[in-house]
């Protein structure tokens, strides 16, 4: 059994996959068809031929659709999105699958532009459907596909500054990544921003068009890249995957820094971080802070064993989608529970007080709360705390408090 590890770059666009280990990555149009007398499905280029041969009904933009709860009919057939983007997934999983003998995917992570909740939680439910188990299945930004894609190269190629321009049909994007080093291990720092300037890919099918858009990514490049010094420059997505339409760019790129094409870079990114989810807990010697990850580090002062220590709730460079903690406590005449909150700059450390209102008044240690942690965004933390009560003596009542922590 040959066993896979996958990353999946889904855009509404586009859609790239690649296996690890594998150097040719599948890059289709993320559309799907239905044959209209038949329960047959296809989605990518096959898509379109069947639509231009009138055979089917083709739908696009799959991950919008879902998120805005939308629905499409087809032969009479109501769809949700949500269905419709299940059945697309259905179809790249067999793609894969049909190239090896007896696979098995044993880790998938799958990478967005976004990192939305709601989209995230129906991605995963997809994905559960489909029979791949929910502790298999990750979601990170194309950020963090970045991150990753570019740590798992060469120590020189990021032993300095790194940038990157992603181009599609959707945007312009430019990344940047810069690892500092730490005592104990290396924080990768990495932004990105959303330009102005993008242009669709169509304008490249004429000269004049081409030399426009040869012209805004020279004025990108001179804003971005002027006065800094980099180890390497990244091109990725659709736009680059030729750059002879791009000379004068080009030629200002390459002036005196490594410049490496990789169209599949978040796909093949998202398979590396795949990767990362089978190695031993605390291996990988970097702390990820960027897009979907958590900034800082939340915890909590308990006494054990006559020792003041402080509890983790959550840790910065934590995925804040699958971050969760639950603690329980016995309270020793507190009215509050204080959460001390550490940004990687621990000049900045603050505490934050979450007050117990409405909690029955016990005499000391005579009262247990359960604590849970989550988060709705990156820099939002949900922390939710409710009476447990201490046994026959004090039963549980039905206090509880749920507050939104910004950190």
């Amino acid at each position: 059994m040959e066993k896979l590890i996958v990353g999946i770059d889904l855009c509404d666009t586009y859609t790239q996959a690649a296996v690890l280990g594998r150097e040719e990555a599948w890059m289709l149009p993320t559309v799907i068809c239905r044959k209209r007398d038949a329960e047959e499905w296809s989605v990518g280029e096959d898509a379109y031929k069947y639509t231009l041969m009138g055979e089917g009904v083709i739908v696009d933009k799959l991950l919008s659709l879902a998120l805005k709860e939308g629905t499409a009919t087809i032969s009479s057939v109501k769809y949700t999105g949500v269905q419709l983007l299940k059945k697309f997934l259905e179809q790249v999983l067999g793609m894969i699958l049909s190239e090896y003998e007896e696979p098995q995917i044993v880790q998938l992570v799958i990478g967005l532009k976004t990192m939305e909740m709601k989209l995230m939680d129906e991605l995963m439910s997809c994905m559960t459907e489909l029979g791949i188990p929910q502790e298999q299945v990750h979601i990170a930004s194309h950020t963090e596909c970045f991150v990753y894609y570019v740590l798992n190269q060469r120590r020189d190629i990021w032993g300095g500054q790194v940038g990157m321009f992603s181009l599609s049909d959707e945007d312009l994007r430019y990344y940047e990544l810069k690892v500092v080093r730490g005592p104990r291990q290396m924080t990768a720092w990495a932004e990105h921003e959303e330009l102005e300037e993008g242009f669709n890919l169509s304008v490249l099918d004429t000269g004049s068009g081409a030399k426009m858009a040869d012209r805004i990514l020279c004025a990108c490049g001179e804003r971005f890249l002027q006065k800094k010094v980099f180890s390497s420059i990244f091109l990725t997505g659709k736009g680059f995957a030729r750059t002879d339409w791009a000379p004068e760019f080009m030629k200002q790129i390459c002036n005196r820094r490594r410049v490496f094409a990789e169209p599949a870079l978040f796909a093949k990114g998202a398979a590396y971080k795949a990767e990362s989810y089978l190695k031993k807990k605390g291996s990988y010697p970097f702390c990820c802070i960027c897009e979907g990850k958590i900034r800082s580090t939340v915890t909590m002062e308990v006494l054990k064993r006559d020792s003041r220590v402080q509890i983790a709730l959550a840790s910065a460079g934590e995925s804040w989608y699958e971050a969760r903690s639950v603690l329980e406590v016995i309270l020793d005449g507190q009215k509050e529970i204080p959460l001390t909150i550490t940004p990687q700059d621990p000049k900045q450390r603050r505490t934050v007080t979450i007050p117990l209102d409405g909690f029955p008044d016990r005499p000391d240690k005579t009262t247990r709360v359960r604590i849970a942690a989550g988060f709705l965004d990156e820099k939002t933390m949900v922390v939710k705390i409710v009476d447990r009560g201490f046994g026959e003596l004090f039963p549980r009542t039905d206090a509880s408090i749920r507050q939104e922590v910004m950190i």
